[in-house]
């Protein structure tokens, strides 16, 4: 294994606290030698997430190809599904449920009825919210329909879930074929994914000036101040995530994977952060595989099947939020939450959580679903909009959390002996 020079995350924890005061203070108005900084923040932070984004197909697909490839066998696939989805649905299960302990002990809904009149007044964020209610809110069947694309290319075009089935099955049937041309291709696609590394390594060079852009923008938009009238929303939202990373994930490191929860989280610190300033688990999918395989010490058979495709399907953060801001809602117009609600409620986050793309805001979109279904105004989620993009942040980095704890368990099982062993770890980050 290479050594690589160790990456302080200083300099990044500087930039996020240094875009929060520049992004409050200067707003969407502040100017500098007669450029408006906000559009200058706002144009460098999609520079930064564009150049992480493009090298996401050529990474999942080769990832996966390379790593199915590799295993040769249909029995350890089949294994392998079975842990990777049990876990996906253990975890999301479990997240969704904290979060319904939660908004039912905090009640964040039932406000002071002066701070209620001013947010249904402020309601409006008109552009933002004509644009979500203008999207199609995604069904069961519309996720199931994106597995399979009606032709390969359109799979390459960003469609995760369609571009994991075809990589899969393109990873399978190479395993099958005749030795010489299966070395060729394996070959082929094993350079792509070597490539595309060194292209992530290049980017995250420039992830300070990327994160501080990103942050800057966020609190721009919002301000800290916008928190204040749903501080005991995001309250309710931020103890239930950090139950669940803190306290459920290490848990389960620590009992059933029998690893040092702190050597992880010191390990996937690059992706968290990026994940955070980011708000995208795509975005920040070529930093994940990065720390996941070669910090964290999982081989790229188990890390190319785990971390694409949770960043699809595994949305553990995005689940919590959308439970809690369905029943927030609820509990705002003053509707009586029964037993049977809030099991739909449950049911319909872990279902929607999937279809959920790994963009920013997304799960603000698929809460329509949810509000439609226990017959909640849709217009209402402009309520939530003022901090969205804040919760955003911490549900992402959740999101992209469990899905590196989900590779980690799943090595483990697997019996592979250099997941984060303290001595791999330390040469690789020194």
């Amino acid at each position: 294994m290479v050594k690589k020079k160790r990456k302080s995350p200083l300099p990044v924890l500087i930039a996020i606290a240094l875009g929060v005061i520049v992004g409050q203070y200067v707003g969407k108005t502040g100017t500098l030698f007669g450029i408006n900084l906000f559009s200058a923040f706002e144009l460098l932070g999609k520079l930064f997430i564009n150049s992480l984004t493009l090298i996401v197909v050529p990474l999942v697909a080769s990832s996966i190809i390379t790593g199915i490839a590799k295993m040769g066998n249909d029995s350890g696939f089949g294994r392998l599904s079975a842990k990777i989805f049990g876990f996906y649905f253990i975890t999301t299960l479990s997240a969704v449920l904290i979060g319904l302990f939660f908004v039912n002990v905090l009640n964040p809904g039932k406000l002071d009825p002066t701070v209620a009149v001013k947010l249904l007044a402020d309601n409006s964020h008109s552009a933002m919210q004509e644009k979500i209610l203008s999207q199609k809110a995604l069904t069961i069947p519309d996720v199931i329909l994106q597995i399979i694309p009606p032709n390969i290319v359109d799979a390459f075009h960003g469609q995760m879930l369609g571009l994991i089935f075809v990589s899969l099955l393109f990873g399978y049937a190479l395993s099958k074929i005749a030795p010489s041309p299966q070395a060729i291709l394996l070959g082929f696609w094993q350079g792509i994914f070597q490539t595309t590394i060194a292209m992530t390594d290049l980017i995250m060079k420039f992830l300070p000036i990327g994160v501080f852009c990103l942050v800057a923008q966020s609190f721009a938009i919002s301000g800290i101040q916008a928190l204040k009238p749903l501080a005991l929303f995001c309250l309710t939202v931020v103890a239930g995530l950090a139950t669940f990373s803190l306290i459920a994930l290490p848990l389960l490191l620590k009992v059933v994977g029998k690893v040092n929860p702190i050597t992880h989280f010191k390990a996937m610190s690059p992706a968290l952060i990026t994940a955070f300033s980011t708000s995208s688990s795509a975005a920040s999918l070529p930093i994940t595989i990065e720390c996941v395989e070669q910090r964290a010490g999982v081989s790229n058979r188990i890390c190319s099947l785990v971390v694409p495709l949770g960043t699809s399907i595994n949305m553990s953060g995005s689940a919590l939020y959308e439970c809690v801001g369905a029943l927030f809602i609820a509990q705002f117009f003053g509707i009586e939450i029964s037993f049977t609600t809030q099991f739909s409620v449950v049911l319909l986050s872990l279902l929607t959580s999937m279809g959920v793309a790994g963009i920013p805001s997304a799960s603000i979109v698929a809460m329509v679903m949810i509000l439609k279904a226990i017959g909640l105004p849709t217009e209402s989620i402009g309520i939530l909009l003022a901090v969205d993009r804040v919760l955003d942040m911490c549900r992402t980095t959740v999101n992209v959390f469990s899905d590196s704890c989900c590779a980690v368990l799943v090595a483990k099982s697997e019996g592979e002996k250099e997941v984060l062993v303290r001595e791999t770890f330390d040469e690789v980050i020194s």
